[in-house]
């Protein structure tokens, strides 16, 4: 995908998410890691921005060290994006693109939610097109010290061979990563209808582990 590419997906998605009530006001951002061929490093967007009125020239652009190029000021969540991304490399190396919401569901759920994981499988798409979503415990917006755990996260799953595509961050939000904006979103998508599923029921008996073998088994989910 190239940088004008690029830049006009994250400002599609950004609305699309907004108008549909995934983001609200300023919250939320998205990320893209440029090819090589592109010109590398990555573009994200502004801090504070509303993701349903972005502008592709005032997106952030910044290198592979996370220096500022060009653009207006990067999300302050630049750190945790740059982390998911350097952490995934070693299990979902296609990943190009970090999408972050507050998504109503997803937070409320975080409110509750005890284990160590926001959901367990209660649905087959669920366990298809998101998988685990490890539950990370508060930490304020754009702390370092999430950034990390978020990435020793990743890494962790991943040894046991399970790649993630989502985490949650407790009381903010989830974060969901794919190769795409569009394959992020879709990823996000599912997740929040998931968590919507939950907060309306009570008590939903996870699927059995023969009905997640046979997900495997027939359509490689890895769960």
């Amino acid at each position: 995908m190239s940088e004008q590419a690029a830049r006009e997906e994250i400002c599609r998605v950004g609305r699309s998410l907004f108008e549909r009530g995934y983001v609200h006001a300023t919250a939320g951002n998205i990320s893209v890691r440029l090819h090589a061929s592109a010109g590398g490093g990555y573009l994200i967007t502004p801090t504070d921005a509303c993701l349903g009125f972005l502008d592709p020239v005032q997106l952030a652009r910044v290198d592979e060290q996370g220096q500022q190029l060009s653009g207006l000021p990067a999300s302050k969540t630049l750190a945790l994006h740059r982390h998911i991304y350097a952490a995934s490399a070693a299990f979902e190396p296609a990943t190009a693109c970090v999408i972050h919401t507050h998504s109503t569901h997803c937070v409320a759920l975080s409110l509750k939610a005890q284990g160590e994981e926001l959901l367990t499988a209660i649905t087959p798409y669920f366990v298809m097109k998101v998988g685990h979503v490890p539950l990370i415990p508060y930490h304020r917006p754009g702390d370092p010290a999430a950034a990390a755990l978020v990435a020793q996260t990743i890494t962790r799953y991943g040894d046991q061979g399970i790649p993630l595509r989502a985490v949650m961050l407790s009381r903010l939000g989830p974060n969901v990563w794919h190769s795409s904006p569009a394959a992020a979103m879709a990823v996000l998508e599912e997740l929040e209808e998931t968590a919507r599923l939950a907060m309306l029921s009570d008590k939903v008996p996870p699927l059995t582990d023969e009905q997640l073998t046979e997900l495997r088994q027939t359509f490689g989910a890895r769960w």
